[in-house]
């Protein structure tokens, strides 16, 4: 099982939505994100947000079209998207999607960033990643991956979460790396390609975000 779940960013920042899932995934709607849902013609199992983002007409077909309403005051110590997260990581999914999660206030992405670390933080092994139209963006701790080619997201980029990475190594990339420490702050392993049908990277220390882009 995958559970998707759709946030209220710019609604021209997504991609076609009905290309993700099959009937044994599950769409949760957070916030105006639900509204979304339903207007393209999909069923949300559950909603989440405090919905100060539609009018109430709007909230009226949220409340006709989802059973499983969980509507917060605004004046809370989680964002909308978070709550959402919570509840889907406690499902054990195979994999979780956010949509609907760039774009629009910084603020808003630099949140939903910092909640792709939680599950790494906390060894939570549920794959968490943001897509958008031009980017899919994941976090991992120390480790060796294999990395597919995509033609949909030719570039690769690796961004440092914590102060430093230590061991990174990049094979079968255009630009490979040996053992190397990339400090905060750094655009060493920005843009990178590969040169294979796959790759893969590894490090020992730290927690790094992997970038999957396209112009």
């Amino acid at each position: 099982m995958i559970i998707n779940i759709l946030a209220g960013g710019p609604e021209d920042l997504l991609p076609e939505l009905s290309s993700f899932g099959n009937a044994s995934d599950i769409w949760i709607g957070v916030d105006r994100g639900v509204l979304i849902l339903i207007q393209n013609g999909m069923q949300p199992k559950m909603a989440f947000g405090d919905f100060d983002s539609v009018s109430n007409e709007e909230l009226l077909i949220i409340e006709e079209k989802v059973k499983e309403l969980n509507r917060f005051k605004p004046e809370k110590d989680e964002t909308d998207m978070e709550l959402a997260l919570n509840w889907a990581l406690d499902q054990n999914p195979e994999k979780i999607r956010l949509f609907g999660a760039t774009g629009g206030r910084l603020d808003h992405l630099f949140a939903n960033i910092q909640l792709l670390i939680k599950p790494v933080i906390e060894e939570i092994f549920v794959p968490v990643e943001i897509i958008d139209q031009k980017n899919k963006v994941y976090i991992k701790g120390p480790g060796e991956y294999t990395i597919k080619q995509n033609p949909k997201f030719k570039y690769i980029s690796f961004v440092p979460i914590t102060m430093e990475i230590k061991g990174l190594t990049l094979r079968n990339f255009k630009y490979p790396l040996t053992d190397r420490t990339v400090p905060a702050g750094s655009t060493l392993c920005i843009s990178n390609e590969l040169i294979d049908d796959c790759g893969t990277f590894s490090f020992t220390e730290g927690i790094l975000m992997v970038v999957r882009s396209k112009d």
